[in-house]
């Protein structure tokens, strides 16, 4: 009876393991080709370059395939050791995303006014050598959202040390229309419309991050019964 139930709980730890480190490979992937193709695209923040969408995903993707592989080959091998390592591993991401979510909150009025105050030291970068993926993020995010500059259009300003701001600015693209007048200028600040569209978005982020945590807790479940259950039949067995 142990051994069947132990059978039961390592396939279905097997699967929920390789789907874990499917999903990592597939998450790597995609930074790889961002890496490749866009550059260091959606690199908004000066005091952290690497802190780009591919080095994330990069980096998310590596650690989803590692804890993905330590426990398929700890529920393939019924090995207590893998198995417990597999735990502590996915209890670790859920105590430091659980901790990030819960510093977010309690501390957002201070990561508000850190994080304007950092996209406007970026926006210094804007067009330079070598910070191709800053560039083409401004250039899309002011695009898409029909915005510009992070608290006011008057942001470029200083960059340009003229009454000027990008061409993805303007309300009707055309070359050098940035340096029309400000009427024919986005006037939305992008951070507080960004802002708006993430708070818009607010079900879907929390549905996401809802699914997250319960797949966790089920990888959780999964390793724990199955160590308890091959600690159990080493113990019959002697």
């Amino acid at each position: 009876m142990a051994r069947g139930c132990l059978q039961g709980v390592k396939y279905l730890m097997f699967a929920f393991n390789l789907l874990f480190w499917l999903g990592g490979c597939g998450v790597l992937g995609v930074g790889i080709w961002l890496a490749a193709t866009q550059g260091n695209f959606a690199t908004l923040s000066s005091s952290f370059p690497s802190l780009s969408a591919a080095n994330l995903l990069i980096v998310t993707g590596t650690f989803i395939m590692a804890i993905g592989f330590v426990g398929c080959i700890g529920a393939l091998k019924e090995n207590k050791c893998l198995l417990l390592t597999f735990f502590v591993l996915l209890l670790l991401v859920f105590l430091m995303e659980a901790t990030i979510a819960m510093l977010f909150f309690a501390y957002s009025d201070k990561i508000d006014r850190y994080a304007q105050q950092d996209l406007k030291k970026g926006l210094h970068l804007y067009g330079t050598e070598g910070n191709v993926g800053l560039t083409n993020a401004w250039s899309i995010i002011q695009t898409d959202f029909r915005c510009c500059g992070v608290s006011n259009y008057t942001d470029w300003f200083e960059v340009y040390n003229a009454t000027r701001v990008p061409d993805s600015c303007c309300l009707e693209f055309s070359d050098s229309c940035g340096l029309h007048a400000p009427g024919t200028w986005w006037k939305a600040p992008c951070y507080e419309t960004v802002k708006a569209w993430l708070q818009e978005n607010l079900l879907a982020v929390g549905i996401f991050g809802l699914c997250t945590a319960l797949v966790q807790i089920l990888g959780l479940t999964f390793a724990m019964t199955m160590y308890c259950q091959v600690v159990k039949a080493d113990t019959y067995c002697a």
